[in-house]
């Protein structure tokens, strides 16, 4: 079960791919990705058909009365058009991968193709046909993604434009409202809709009636299904067409969307991953409406800087229970001073991470109040230029490279010398020299010239996917990754142009006198190149052969655990790679990963009491009606006067046994419970630790006869106390690590009681000596681990294509290894520590994987070790690229970033460490280089 809010029908799809490995695990993702390859050609040639179909609207041709000129002109259309779009940036990407967006493209160009045949067909009879099939497809893409639903004001268009010849603005008007109400119909009351209302019978049936669980689904879905079936049947007794035509559609549309059955049938089987384990209607409705997203104001909302001035009760929050459905809590709604709200709200976010965002692209000073010329302003800069327009001109202009935030390319930037090497040799340093641009601007206007009805089609399509859904998702100052795919229908309604082009381009020759095919021949030459030109380009980063080491990472991770171990991680994508590696191939299944985000919910909590695979049931003190839903969501710190610290199996004894001397009342009807101490102490037994080979050896002095476990904020969430229990109960007996990402992010103090073991962290009853200000690590086995279990397929193919997100994962196990082989020199084990730094240049080299700041850390470890050529070779590569970098920041006034402040740090670094070793003239250069790069910082 993935996360909300499913993909249920792509989920079953892809599973009939997966039979195709025939048991071999190794060939599982494989075949899923040939699956999406499958679909995205599948898309090409819709796309290819739809711009035919496009075309002969163009040239205003009736069936069957096409020249054999005319023919070649919609062939070459549709080629030009759909071969931009197979070799555009953010399709390809996506055509590679087994995610929903490939199956989800495919939804959206059969649909859209449907349509426009269904615009060719006569027959009223086959017209219905048609239509119907065209809502059985719409409810089948619900099942996959619903970016195809946003299509349905443009086809509605084309529904007017031939049931009424003589269009009216007012009908067009008409006709888009249809459209939208279309829209809002399968967005907002099928899909939401229809379940919300059988849970609020469920609940009267079973709650005010006392009849059996179940009872008012059956009711919902007998009266429904009744109805609809009745509603039918008179529209055919009564010969009424249109009604029948639209009962049969959203019938047919329901059917599609009954994919979604899978949710609730798969969760009540507890499969190993089951997010939210939507298990009954209560859980099903909260999981369709992606409720732990929480909301993002649309219309009317808050600045970032309004302060919260009540908080309203909101809507009861159920919990099915053996004795019906219990209220176990009210949702919260927050309310704002008023005078700092405002219409179509986009700077919204209260994080205060988000805030110095918002404040740092707007320039406001702090204090300073946004306004609503500043709210406008983010729009048009961040929402729709850089996270929309900038997208839009890397497929059809160009893009920098695969550095996060990386700026479109035009023409004059394929003959700038501005680049630096580094941006230069980056695989993803594309320029289509606007070619593709060009020719979709023409199509524009090629087709408002000479089929003004189908150019409003086409440009709703473009704007509803792209524009109108960039102003739907509202997003934040920051996101984790680049969203580019988001918006590849608008992408697709582009590409459509840029193949309707070539039949201007034909009559424009034609009008010059060129005749026959040769103006088509002529017209196919001169767009040819786009198409070449983006495929030329941008085949080396959308080359991902050879590249093994997101699975390699996880397979590290899981390599550095113990037997039986319990491994935190903080979020998805630190997590996904893990379960693929334990549930497909099948590896290290004895170790239970645990998400730290999810471990805020009971129903996660609850998964973890299982056994899975051969992994125990986790050995919690607490149980279900301590962190139920509702009960213990957050412990306030409400530190008592004289009480520094509590131990901490007594505080939790005090939960188990929900005492009153831990209770809080809120604003609402409920008590809460609290923290009444920042520091929980744990006892430790010594001598079991001892006994058992606990402790590490030369770590004997640092072993603790007490941890103090301190809350870092104000409060401890439902995670952090399960994972206090989690560590009080196991007693040593099940070994718990963690990843760095759940480390940095817990809300409780356990750096000092950490050791590193390879690319995890241990917790053990051992502390950090104060002051000492690196890592405690088990140098023994974190060799032994990196040295005979790490895996780095691939890593030192400079032919493989790595991009910004795979050198991430390098640059962490870079770091890792630094840390190991300190840790072996802290012990003077030399000859260790070197061949340690020498496997992490041999896997991971720059040829292949360029130096990074853990590269720039190893340097002084190669001095000691006597690697000093070694050293060296980083410290001049990476002094030349962050000159570079800083050169190239002040040259094109953008904005030092973290890789900027990086470029500098280094040079800092490394100007007194090459000194220290006698390297006077390297310094010195170095020193120059800093001093240059420091008065271009001033001057900014």
């Amino acid at each position: 079960m993935p996360h909300p809010p499913g993909a249920p029908f792509f989920l079953l799809v892809y599973r009939m791919f997966s039979f195709l490995a025939f048991g071999n695990e190794l060939s599982v993702a494989y075949w899923m990705n040939i699956a999406s390859a499958l679909f995205s050609g599948f898309t090409i040639l819709f796309l290819f058909w739809s711009i035919t179909l496009f075309g002969r609207k163009m040239m205003q041709l009736s069936p069957g009365k096409e020249t054999l000129n005319d023919t070649l002109t919609l062939m070459g259309a549709g080629t030009i058009g759909a071969l931009i779009y197979t070799f555009s940036d953010s399709f390809w990407f996506s055509a590679v991968e087994a995610e929903v967006y490939a199956m989800s493209s495919f939804f959206t160009a059969i649909v859209i193709w449907a349509f426009l045949k269904w615009d060719l067909v006569t027959d009223p009879a086959k017209e219905n046909k048609w239509l119907i099939f065209i809502a059985y497809l719409v409810g089948l893409s619900i099942g996959v993604h619903l970016l195809n639903l946003v299509t349905l004001p443009a086809l509605a268009l084309i529904y007017y434009f031939k049931k009424y010849p003589q269009p009216t603005w007012k009908g067009g008007v008409y006709a888009l409202l249809a459209g939208g109400g279309a829209l809002i119909v399968v967005n907002n009351i099928v899909i939401p809709g229809l379940p919300s209302l059988a849970g609020r019978l469920e609940i009267f049936a079973v709650n005010s009636l006392g009849l059996p669980f179940g009872s008012g689904i059956l009711f919902f879905m007998a009266a429904f299904i009744g109805g609809l079936i009745y509603a039918i049947r008179f529209s055919v007794l009564k010969q009424k067409v249109l009604l029948n035509t639209l009962l049969l559609s959203f019938t047919f549309i329901l059917i599609g969307y009954s994919s979604y059955a899978l949710i609730i049938i798969r969760a009540n089987q507890d499969p190993v991953i089951n997010e939210n384990a939507p298990k009954d209607i209560i859980s099903y409705v909260s999981y369709l409406k992606r409720e732990q997203y929480g909301y993002r104001p649309l219309l009317k909302g808050q600045y970032f800087d309004a302060e919260l001035v009540d908080q309203k009760e909101g809507a009861p929050v159920y919990l099915k229970t053996k004795d019906g459905y219990e209220i176990v809590d009210y949702g919260t709604v927050n309310v704002y001073d008023p005078e700092r709200t405002t219409l179509l709200p986009r700077i919204y976010s209260t994080q205060e991470r988000h805030k110095q965002l918002y404040r740092s692209k707007l320039g406001l000073r702090e204090g300073e109040k946004p306004n609503f010329a500043d709210n406008i302003r983010f729009l048009f800069s961040h929402q729709l230029g850089h996270m929309y327009f900038r997208y839009f001109m890397w497929n059809f202009s160009g893009r920098e490279s695969d550095f996060s935030d990386a700026p479109w390319l035009g023409v004059a930037d394929a003959f700038s010398s501005i680049f630096p090497e580094y941006i230069k040799e980056n695989k993803a340093h594309n320029n289509y020299l606007m070619l593709p641009l060009i020719l979709g601007l023409l199509g524009i206007f090629f087709q408002a010239r000479m089929d003004q009805r189908f150019f409003v089609v086409n440009l709703l399509l473009f704007l509803m996917m792209g524009i109108v859904l960039v102003l739907y998702l509202n997003s934040p100052p920051i996101e984790p990754r680049e969203r580019d795919y988001i918006y590849v229908g608008s992408f697709y309604a582009f590409a459509i142009w840029a193949g309707l082009a070539l039949i201007g381009l034909r009559d424009t020759f034609q009008q010059l006198k060129l005749k026959g095919t040769a103006a088509v021949l002529l017209a196919f030459l001169v767009a040819l190149p786009a198409p070449l030109l983006m495929a030329q380009q941008n085949w080396d980063d959308h080359d991902r052969s050879g590249r093994f080491f997101s699975v390699d990472s996880a397979r590290n991770f899981l390599a550095s655990c113990a037997p039986n171990a319990i491994l935190f991680t903080g979020g998805d994508n630190d997590t996904f790679p893990l379960w693929y590696v334990q549930e497909v191939e099948g590896f290290r299944t004895d170790v239970r990963v645990i998400v730290l985000s999810y471990f805020d919910t009971d129903w996660y909590v609850e998964q973890m009491t299982r056994q899975v695979n051969e992994s125990a049931p986790l050995p919690f003190s607490l149980g279900p009606e301590n962190y139920k839903k509702g009960t213990n969501d957050v412990l306030y710190l409400m530190e008592r006067e004289n009480l520094d610290a509590i131990s901490l199996t007594q505080y939790l004894r005090l939960l188990k046994g929900n005492s009153d001397a831990l209770k809080l009342r809120g604003g609402g009807r409920f008590t809460y419970n609290m923290v009444p101490a920042r520091n929980l102490i744990l006892d430790v037994d010594l001598e079991k630790a001892f006994a058992e080979g606990l402790i590490p050896e030369g770590m004997e002095d640092l072993a603790t006869p007490q941890m103090n476990f301190r809350v870092k904020g104000n409060y401890l969430t439902k995670g952090g106390m399960m994972l206090l229990d989690l560590i009080a109960s196991s007693n040593w007996e099940r070994p718990i690590y963690f990843n760095n990402t759940s480390l940095a992010t817990i809300g409780i103090d356990l750096e000092d009681y950490v050791v590193q073991e390879g690319m995890t962290y241990r917790l053990l009853p051992v502390q950090k000596p104060q002051g000492f200000r690196g890592e405690l690590v088990n140098a023994s086995l974190a060799y032994e681990n990196i040295m005979e279990k790490f895996a780095f397929r691939g890593m030192d193919n400079p032919d493989n294509y790595f991009d910004d997100e795979f050198r991430r994962f390098t640059s962490n196990a870079r770091g890792v290894i630094n840390s190991v082989a300190m840790a072996l020199l802290d012990e003077d084990r030399f000859d260790e520590a070197n061949e340690l730094l020498n496997l992490s240049l041999e896997r991971m080299p720059h040829a292949a994987i360029p130096y990074d700041f853990s590269s720039g850390q190893m340097v002084p470890l190669l001095f000691e070790v006597g690697e000093e050529e070694k050293a060296l070779h980083i410290v001049e590569t990476l002094a030349d690229r962050s000159l570079q970098l800083v050169t190239y920041y002040d040259a094109t006034n953008r904005a030092y970033d973290r890789e900027a402040y990086i470029a500098i740090e280094l040079l800092r670094y490394f100007t007194p460490l090459v000194e220290e070793r006698g390297y006077e003239e390297l310094g010195r250069s170095l020193r120059d280089k800093l001093d240059r790069v420091m008065s271009s910082a001033s001057a900014r």
